[in-house]
């Protein structure tokens, strides 16, 4: 790829229509899966994500797994995802919590590395460009990500579920550092087991970037492969953001 999918990923959601919700809740309900019907390819309001370089792509289906209805992934040396344009105030609603699961990790999967750059799942959230909240050596870095790739977010954080890396770790993207990988899952473990995942979005992009973060602009979800051309099968539940407790 000459291009990382990160950078691809957000500028496509640029240029999509955009969800907007009235911050007055206590809950966001960015992925209501649950409420899907069974057997479409993808939830309401969430549209495919496709790359020009990687012809083969994942299959996404709505399911029932048990008693839930969710989504459902299938990545065979494939990359795409869906993803969902949003606009959320990071500092009103910092908290992200979304349940997934996985029937395998990928033997090739390295956060460090480009050829590893695959994982089962992930959730990947961007952040629009704001430049009262950008540090004056970050701007001149956008503009000149601007000449290379166009219109892209100043910054995105995309948390994976790796095979080795220690959970925790945050860390570069192998292609960019617009892109910061927090893994939230490492190893077989908890493989076939439903995982409720929570992270402070606000305070994981000031420890990642080091400074403010501006409104949150995208999300997505993908299960990729095209880089270690393995096979991987993952089951994504609801994803919320919500004010944080008093």
């Amino acid at each position: 790829m000459l291009v990382t999918t990160g950078i691809l990923l957000a500028t496509w959601l640029l240029i999509v229509p955009v969800c907007l919700w009235a911050q007055d809740g206590a809950v966001l309900e960015v992925g209501k899966f649950s409420a899907s019907q069974v057997g479409q390819a993808m939830p309401d309001g969430w549209k495919p994500l496709t790359f020009k370089k990687i012809p083969k792509h994942t299959f996404y289906e709505v399911v029932k797994d048990g008693d839930v209805t969710v989504v459902k992934a299938v990545s065979e040396a494939s990359a795409s995802g869906l993803t969902k344009p949003v606009v959320i105030d990071p500092k009103e609603y910092p908290i992200v919590r979304w349940r997934w699961k996985i029937d395998n990790v990928l033997k090739g999967s390295d956060v460090a590395i480009k050829e590893g750059d695959d994982f089962p799942a992930r959730l990947y959230i961007t952040f629009a460009y704001d430049p009262d909240k950008v540090s004056f050596g970050k701007k001149l870095k956008y503009k000149a990500g601007q000449v290379i790739f166009g219109d892209i977010p100043i910054g995105a954080i995309n948390y994976v579920w790796e095979a080795k890396t220690p959970v925790g770790t945050i860390i570069d993207n192998a292609y960019t550092d617009f892109v910061k990988m927090v893994v939230v899952e490492s190893g077989p473990q908890k493989i076939g087991v439903w995982i409720d995942e929570e992270r402070n979005i606000y305070e994981d992009y000031k420890k990642a970037f080091g400074e403010e973060p501006p409104m949150i602009n995208g999300v997505a979800i993908m299960s990729d492969t095209d880089n270690t051309k393995e096979r991987a099968i993952a089951y994504y539940g609801d994803i919320i953001f919500r004010r944080a407790a008093p």
